[in-house]
């Protein structure tokens, strides 16, 4: 977050970036608490805001209804003067992140946000082969019980962990999306070389 906060800087020259945990930007922005939130107060919040359909009613997965709030009426109100990071992701929003040892129902995950824009994602990346597994399975039982065809789990990636890597941290940075708010662009497809219909 460091480092991805001091090439913001460098690049856009903003202001230094802030922070908040997930957990406490839900309680500042919606009053509820995402950790402990059951299904039917996310749903209620839902509807109070004038955001409720069919297809969130039918959602057995209270992670995707955290994901609507989220993006439906949080992402707006962060990262407008200055970038904003997100951290401490509920865990099962953060299946390849170390947790943390503080509180092991979230993960080292964060994201950060600047303009209406995600421009980042980043990982203290779990090492642990067998942990990692786990994960997975656990995943592919979610998406079984709501239907959903299970995805091969990566017996090549687990080989690899099992073969032993060094701590280490991963981030995902949109350089077309940093390109675009450095050139004050308003549009995408302004800044990117080759667009998807050329190719």
């Amino acid at each position: 977050m460091t480092e991805v906060g001091a090439l913001l800087r460098d690049v856009l020259h903003c202001e230094s970036p802030v922070s908040h945990t997930y957990q406490d930007v839900f309680i500042a922005h919606v009053s509820l608490d995402p950790l402990t939130a059951t299904k039917e107060e996310l749903l209620a919040l839902i509807e109070q805001r004038g955001k409720l359909s069919d297809w969130l009613l039918a959602v057995d997965d209270n992670d995707i209804l955290l994901q609507f709030i989220f993006s439906e009426l949080i992402e707006s109100n962060i990262g407008n003067n200055a970038p904003c990071f997100i951290y401490n992701f509920p865990k099962s929003q953060a299946s390849l992140a170390k947790l943390c040892l503080a509180d092991e129902r979230v993960a080292q995950r964060f994201e950060c946000y600047y303009q209406g824009i995600e421009l980042a994602n980043g990982f203290n990346e779990l090492t642990d082969s067998k942990e990692q597994e786990k994960r997975f399975q656990i995943d592919n039982e979610k998406r079984c019980a709501s239907h959903l065809k299970e995805k091969p789990i990566d017996k090549n990636f687990i080989s690899a962990l099992a073969s032993g890597i060094p701590q280490c941290a991963g981030v995902a940075l949109g350089i077309d999306r940093l390109v675009m708010l450095a050139l004050k662009k308003h549009h995408i497809q302004e800044v990117i070389s080759f667009t998807v219909e050329s190719s």
